[in-house]
């Protein structure tokens, strides 16, 4: 609940201009409020040229907050280095706790009347959100959000006032200030906040999303800026997410309008330009649940937009234009927000209805020249069930993101039967008992739209051009037992209020408390312990802690990582845990600001408290301290086969694992540089140029033989986003593989999948007395694949030496075959090269169009379709490409039809 007090003292009073007639003059400005300019010193975008500095973007939002009482200004929380994150609140009328209660009921018609709705439609404004520098080199949105607050702080014209009475704005200048500092993309961890909305991994994030539930937005400007002069505003690209609904999509669109009608005012297209000032559909698509655009539109009912601006332009002009449209965007809601209020209202009666119902929404397209290919099956789902029986540290920590976002979640108190059961991965079941403890989500609730978007087993994607990733399923991330039934159940529940964890009664002073290390949140709780120094020991399954260990801190961190710590009169006796001294690898081709270089540091050291020492080429080459004194070197993912280590260094790492040390490598450097050393018998198949997986979740078969697998299930699920393909290793144990059978499943979008049956996930190679583990796939992907973390973890907690069973002699001739054999010419880097899939007959065209930008695309013709493969060695999104959302505008201008577009 907001407080009144968090509004006081400027929006809680009477604004300074109250009663007054509006001036016919756009110039007419309150005089003792600054302008940007008279603050800075220099005007936006002109002068000497530069954007606006963090701290000039504090002292100008406190400033004006002093001098309007239209404004009132807070701290959301802090970035990962600890700069605030400040945001603007603006209205022209008084605002009250009633006022926001009753803005915020329009998502519950439980609790709202239709009368009460049609009230507060007429009576109250609508809330419009204007954020910016989410990627922390496109500084444009941040600077003109200055310029569009002075405005509704200080402006006396009619235009100002009009959207002073009839909305509240909330202004959010840069989501990413220690990337704004840095001039790069990504957050302190390498993290891009505009994939992290869903997970809410970053602080930026996570205190953001608290922030737009007590501001629930009906439109959401998100401003970026990216490669070439254009200008982007929707409509959007195809595909959009099936269960974002109507209202949104049609304002969406209507703002588009609006913004066309506005975009020549005061100079927004005075650019010397090849084509038009703006654009709208390519490139920019409102599927993936992480975007700045498709979480408010699905999670709050809002127009959700992305506003990209052309970085080549002039600073002048790239500000300018960004006030131009969050102007416009401003305009259209104060113009509509009686409609937009009635609409918003429906969005959460139709979720009800829906839910009720257990309907899904339909997959529609908006494109002109687009249809539905892949229409949403005839399902109904009318309750989830998040099964208890393993895992409960990542189910408790699934029910709170749920929770966190408005989500109501039952916690089940007598076993019930579910008739006709889904169960995740494809199959179904009759007459499931769904235990006690089980968790319980009702599609009967306002956030039914949000419920199917992050835990549907697939996202049915509509048409084929993909942004992002194809899907994001929340439980097949985290590998959690979900089934999902059309039945109407009714079991009996209770609402969960909070998380539940920590000590489950009180052990004697010598006795202790144990958990199953069987979930990513206990494999951070027993790193977090083994740092401390707790001493915790593992028994079988079980992990043992001395109950003197357990403090009262300790307790509140078992509690908020949903681990429940049973206690026992046992003492804690059992194999020492040891912490792993870990080496991070920072070779040639890995990048250190973004990647899984990134996400190591921040799962490994600042959720799990590791003390990750770098470890260079040199250091390995050389046989330095920096190297041997390591128990552990994990190699991230990269584009480097090698990692840069000459014969002798690979020597050096052939020998250090031998004395009982542990290699981890992940995806492609990972994995490679492991072959080229001699690590392991695996080898990389080439992909044929028509395969296709972006970001899909398949099952894998788990072999107990290793320790890598320890407390996962038989069968299990693991993220693919076109990850190399790996041949069984025949000298250690395939602690992963996709099954080779009937059992072989996936969700989301796949062409060409039939070539990864059978072949090697995760592999556990010996090497003397100790180990290589290698990983396909990524497990530290955004930090939010918990299931392939606890694999992770796991292998940092495997005892030194190997187990009999992966006793081998090294070097072993099949090691040495592998790591001789020449790499397929096909391997690409960090991430997948572009791809363009047009009709056979139309491909001699495409490529000239295509040649007209590179000359480094390959075509090929398989079946009825043509290829284009363009390299991307340096894992940039389309949108930071120099040159692949022209490509695709030139095809498209050409007419050229696209069956497939993947950047």
């Amino acid at each position: 609940m907001l407080l009144v007090a968090a509004l006081t003292p400027h929006l809680a009073g009477t604004p300074a201009n109250a009663g007054a007639k509006c001036s016919t003059d756009p110039a007419a400005h309150l005089g003792d409020v600054p302008s940007p300019e008279q603050f800075l010193g220099f005007p936006l975008g002109l002068g000497q040229q530069r954007v606006v500095t963090n701290t000039e973007i504090r002292g100008y939002l406190s400033a004006v907050d002093q001098a309007s009482n239209r404004v009132t200004t807070g701290t959301m929380g802090t970035s990962v280095l600890g700069q605030p994150l400040n945001y603007a609140v603006v209205s022209g009328k008084r605002v009250t706790q009633r006022t926001l209660d009753d803005l915020r009921d329009l998502r519950d018609p439980r609790r709202t009347s239709a009368t009460q709705a049609r009230r507060t439609a007429a009576g109250e404004p609508a809330v419009v959100w204007i954020a910016g520098n989410v990627h922390g080199g496109e500084t444009s949105g941040a600077d003109a959000s200055l310029k569009t607050l002075y405005e509704l702080a200080a402006g006396l014209s009619c235009a100002v006032q009009e959207r002073n009475d009839n909305l509240i704005t909330v202004i959010l200048p840069t989501q990413n200030p220690d990337g704004r500092d840095a001039v790069r993309r990504q957050n302190e961890y390498g993290f891009d906040l505009n994939r992290d909305w869903f997970a809410r991994t970053q602080p930026e994030t996570d205190r953001k999303i608290d922030l737009l539930r007590k501001y629930p937005p009906q439109v959401f400007i998100d401003a970026h800026e990216m490669g070439g002069r254009q200008y982007f505003f929707p409509p959007n690209a195809d595909p959009i997410h099936h269960e974002i609904a109507d209202e949104p999509v049609d304002w969406i669109n209507r703002i588009g309008a609006a913004n066309k009608a506005g975009f020549g005012y005061n100079g927004a297209c005075t650019e010397t330009v090849t084509t038009e000032c703006y654009f709208n559909y390519d490139t920019y698509d409102l599927f993936y649940m992480g975007y700045g655009d498709t979480v408010p539109a699905t999670g709050f009912g809002a127009a959700g937009m992305t506003y990209e601006k052309g970085s080549a332009s002039a600073v002048q002009d790239r500000v300018q234009q960004q006030f131009n449209t969050q102007w416009a965007t401003l305009g259209w809601a104060a113009a509509n927000k009686r409609e937009v209020l009635s609409g918003y209202y429906k969005i959460w009666a139709d979720a009800l209805a829906e839910g009720r119902a257990g309907t899904l929404e339909p997959n529609e397209v908006v494109q002109p020249e687009n249809t539905v290919q892949f229409p949403v099956p005839n399902l109904k789902i009318r309750s989830y069930f998040l099964l208890p029986d393993r895992q409960l540290g990542d189910v408790r920590r699934l029910v709170e993101r749920l929770r966190g976002m408005d989500v109501e979640v039952y916690e089940i108190k007598k076993p019930v039967t579910v008739r006709d059961a889904h169960v995740f991965g494809g199959r179904t079941a009759k007459n499931v008992t769904v235990p006690a403890g089980a968790y319980w989500i009702p599609m009967e609730q306002p956030q039914k739209h949000w419920i199917q978007a992050t835990l549907g087993e697939d996202p049915y994607v509509p048409f084929p051009y993909f942004y992002d990733v194809s899907s994001w399923s929340n439980p097949l991330l985290m590998g959690i037992d979900t089934l999902y039934t059309g039945d109407t159940v009714r079991p009996r529940a209770d609402l969960v209020r909070r998380i539940e964890g920590g000590r489950a009664g009180h052990a004697p002073a010598k006795g202790s408390y144990s958990y199953p290390l069987d979930s990513a949140s206990a494999a951070q709780l027993t790193f977090r312990l083994l740092g401390q120094g707790a001493g915790p020991v593992r028994d079988g399954a079980l992990v043992r802690v001395p109950a003197a260990a357990i403090t009262r801190d300790t307790d509140r961190l078992a509690r908020s990582l949903g681990v429940t710590l049973t206690p026992s009169r046992k003492p804690a006796a059992g194999a020492a845990l040891t912490r792993p001294d870990v080496g991070l690898f920072r070779g040639a081709g890995i990048s250190t600001t973004s990647g899984s270089y990134g996400e190591a540091r921040y799962v490994l050291g600042s959720r799990w408290g590791l003390d990750l020492k770098p470890v260079t080429t040199a250091d390995i080459n050389d046989n330095t301290p920096a190297f041997t004194g390591r128990t552990v070197l994990l190699v991230p993912d990269g584009s480097n086969p090698t990692g840069g280590l000459t014969a002798a260094g690979q020597a050096n790492l052939r020998a250090w694992i031998a004395q009982g040390h542990t290699y981890v490598g992940l995806r492609n450097e990972g994995t490679r540089l492991a072959r080229a050393a001699g690590l392991t018998s695996t080898t990389e198949v080439a992909k044929p140029d028509d395969y296709l997986v972006i970001g899909s979740h398949f099952r894998v078969d788990v072999d107990p033989a290793s320790p890598v697998a320890a407390g996962r299930p038989a069968e299990d699920f693991e993220f693919n986003n076109d990850d190399p393909i790996l041949t069984p290793s025949s000298t250690g144990v395939n602690v992963l593989r996709y099954p080779a059978g009937d059992t072989f499943w996936h969700n989301g979008y796949t062409v060409g999948d039939d070539l990864l049956q059978g072949t090697a996930v995760v592999v556990d190679e010996p090497t003397g007395a100790g180990r290589a583990v290698l990983f396909a796939f990524n497990p530290l992907f955004r930090g939010y694949n918990e299931s392939g973390q606890h694999l992770l973890a796991n292998t940092l907690l495997a005892p030194a030496g190997t187990p009999s069973a992966l006793r081998a002699t090294s070097p072993d001739p099949a090691r040495a075959a592998a790591a001789s054999r020449p790499a397929p010419a096909n391997l690409g880097g960090e991430w997948r090269p572009s791809r363009i899939q047009v009709a056979a007959a139309d491909l001699a065209r495409a490529q000239a169009v295509v040649n007209r930008h590179t000359g480094a695309a390959t075509a090929s013709v398989i079946g009825g379709s043509g290829y284009l493969t363009i390299p991307n060695p340096d894992g940039l999104q389309p949108d930071e490409h120099p040159f692949l959302r022209d490509l695709v505008t030139d095809l498209k201008a050409a007419g050229i039809p696209l069956r497939a577009v993947v950047g």
